[in-house]
């Protein structure tokens, strides 16, 4: 069982480590995945310490931040476990969570299995789902200064994983290029239970995106 400071030190540390992040990566999703995790955990047989660690630190330096460098993370979570004196194994779990829970196009396959990583992966994949994941969407389109849509670009629904990080399409393509593809990804039956609804509130989302689009409402 982990120490109460142990938990509070990483969430502080997090907290300063994404000060100024991108508004779909800072802290409060981190805080909503971390809580996810919590739910979806309470079902399954699992090392409550290691699924609390790697959702807190799973986006603790995003690949995506760091001109695509996926060592960054697993290093600062590494380096930090050790301060804290967790033990070796904790951290090795940990870390592997943080190098796999990536959805990065979807098209390969894990290389590494724990129920803690398929916790942390749906509490991680729920955040992109919903409202909050078609908030999150449209904030980082818009970061990335993206078309919001542009209906002669097509999906790709068959990207490696470097033609998905190196993506420029519209924003609402990566709903079919992610997002309505999560449902059917999930692990746990606790995940996929809420996952259903979100994604209905998606594909909701979109009916209506098209039909103003097209000034049909």
């Amino acid at each position: 069982m982990q120490t109460p400071s142990l938990i509070e030190n990483t969430k502080n540390f997090v907290q300063q480590q994404l000060n100024g992040a991108e508004g779909g990566h800072d802290w409060f999703h981190t805080l909503r995945v971390y809580n996810n995790a919590l739910l979806i955990a309470k079902g399954e047989d699992c090392d409550s310490t290691v699924v609390q660690l790697g959702a807190l630190l799973h986006d603790v330096a995003d690949s995506k931040f760091h001109d695509g460098d996926e060592t960054v993370g697993p290093k600062v979570a590494r380096e930090f476990l050790e301060s804290q004196d967790v033990p070796e194994a904790t951290i090795a779990a940990v870390t592997a969570i943080i190098e796999n829970i990536s959805f990065k196009g979807g098209n390969f396959e894990k290389q590494y299995k724990s129920i803690e990583l398929d916790i942390v992966q749906d509490a991680d994949r729920l955040d992109a789902l919903g409202a909050i994941g078609i908030a999150r969407t449209f904030n980082y389109g818009g970061f990335k200064n993206r078309a919001l849509y542009d209906p002669s670009i097509a999906p790709n629904l068959h990207m490696t994983k470097e033609e998905y990080k190196a993506s420029t399409a519209p924003t609402l393509n990566h709903f079919y290029e992610k997002l309505l593809l999560l449902k059917n990804t999930m692990n746990t039956a606790t995940g996929k239970e809420i996952a259903k609804g979100r994604h209905t509130f998606m594909e909701s989302f979109l009916s209506q995106f098209y039909a103003e689009w097209d000034g049909e409402k």
